[in-house]
């Protein structure tokens, strides 16, 4: 006998775990880049930008597809959102890792736009941010009102009460893997 899915959380909640997200992210950055900085002996800015811009992607890489398989990052704990794939199930590895390359759909398409037109700060800004409005709430047309790159991914957002949570601690520590 399964157990039924928890609810997928409202659009609103989902929102505020991505800002939160993100300016947890400007930590993740600032390390990623002293790092970078520090190693390559990047005097400038500019300089090996196009090499900071790919160690970051895969420093995001790493941080999300770890945290997923993990169930969560800490914006997502924060929300009490949970990621799952299709059937409930906590991710592996490589489905987290899909998810991540499949979630910049949220960003490609207006910097596909932006790039090649040099768009004032002003342009991007809206730009961007009307992509991301028009994107989140296409979540709406989904039956279970998920964003499309969960959709494409298998996987899922759910709502993970706290009480869950010590569950899922508790049998993890009876089976020895916590």
């Amino acid at each position: 006998m399964t157990q039924p899915l928890p609810p997928t959380p409202s659009l609103r909640r989902r929102m505020a775990c991505w800002l939160y997200e993100g300016l947890l992210l400007f930590g993740v950055v600032f390390i990623a880049g002293y790092l970078f900085g520090t190693l390559s002996q990047t005097r400038h800015a500019l300089d090996n930008r196009h090499l900071l811009q790919a160690f970051v992607f895969v420093v995001f890489g790493i941080y999300f597809t770890w945290l997923w398989s993990k169930g969560q990052t800490l914006a997502m704990k924060t929300w009490h959102i949970r990621v799952t794939d299709r059937a409930g199930r906590p991710l592996t590895q490589g489905r987290a890792l899909l998810r991540y390359l499949l979630s910049w759909l949220w960003f490609l398409p207006p910097l596909t736009v932006i790039g090649p037109f040099h768009l004032p700060a002003g342009e991007t800004a809206v730009l961007m941010l009307g992509w991301i409005a028009v994107w989140a709430l296409l979540s709406r047309l989904h039956p279970q009102r998920q964003f499309l790159h969960d959709a494409l991914a298998g996987t899922r957002l759910v709502h993970d009460a706290p009480g869950e949570a010590r569950a899922r601690l508790k049998q993890r520590k009876a089976d020895g893997l916590a």
